[in-house]
């Protein structure tokens, strides 16, 4: 497991959020699987009230700068540092993510990845990325939302790293199935703990990367008292104005690195 300043036994004030989360999860977790079970177009509810509830309890203060895009089905694609990502996102937009497959392996993570409908992928085994790309095609047409982390991991927040232009395939005409996809850039960063800027001292306690092991790492972020955390909707591209998804890729990591530095600079 990768180096963690502090990392020791969870706080009260972990196991009470742990406490909190589960009494939630069970609550809200049988509604939302019969939610799913009826096709219910309004599905995503559960998980914006849930994801918004577990941010008050673990202490996370999410500050949003600009619009959400309008159009459906909107790509998001982002940087990534941990997996508090996904409730920091899930607070605010109505969408799924694209995952890879072994969070579908992470016991009670998977399962409740699976009640957000997220989309697993495997692009290791090139037999299945047909039929992936044809469940991200019907997800598409049928105006979802969907959350793409384009690094291909996770990093301490620091920096953001190229995006892989393979995992952007799904804005191609083959893959979505549409002429053209709208894309909005989106700027994760984390900026306080307990109201001091984070340092490099203090980030692995927030990012989640390298061979953290996750259990322990959830542990302890639960701990930690109130963390700081901009999220930034850049503006919207359309995938026809690019010549390719290499252009794309770059354009939007630029762009997320950008908001990522003014952050930092204070002008966020």
């Amino acid at each position: 497991m990768a180096a963690l300043p502090g990392y020791g036994a969870p706080t009260l004030r972990s196991w009470l959020a742990v406490a909190a989360i589960v009494v939630l999860t069970l609550v809200l977790l049988p509604i939302q699987a019969a939610i799913l079970k009826l096709r219910l177009r309004s599905w995503w509810a559960i998980p914006l009230f849930y994801h918004r509830v577990a941010l008050k309890i673990i202490g996370v203060r999410v500050r949003v700068q600009g619009a959400t895009s309008a159009v459906r089905p909107t790509l998001f694609v982002s940087n990534h540092v941990s997996w508090l990502d996904i409730p920091v996102i899930g607070a605010v937009l109505p969408a799924s993510f694209i995952a890879k497959r072994e969070v579908g392996d992470w016991g009670p993570f998977g399962s409740l990845a699976r009640l957000h409908r997220t989309l697993f992928v495997d692009r290791e085994r090139r037999g299945q990325v047909h039929a992936q790309n044809n469940e991200i095609a019907e997800r598409l047409a049928a105006g979802d939302n969907l959350v793409l982390f384009a690094e291909g991991t996770s990093t301490d927040g620091s920096i953001v790293l190229p995006f892989k232009s393979a995992l952007l395939a799904v804005a191609e005409p083959s893959v979505c199935g549409r002429d053209e996809l709208t894309i909005q850039p989106v700027t994760i960063a984390y900026r306080t703990l307990n109201g001091l800027p984070l340092g490099r001292a203090t980030r692995p306690f927030i990012g989640w990367y390298g061979d953290m092991a996750l259990e322990p790492h959830f542990l302890t972020l639960l701990g930690l008292g109130r963390i700081g955390v901009d999220l930034i909707f850049h503006d919207p591209i359309n995938s026809r104005d690019f010549a390719s998804r290499k252009t794309i890729a770059a354009h939007c990591h630029e762009t997320v690195r950008r908001g990522l530095l003014a952050t930092r600079r204070g002008e966020g």
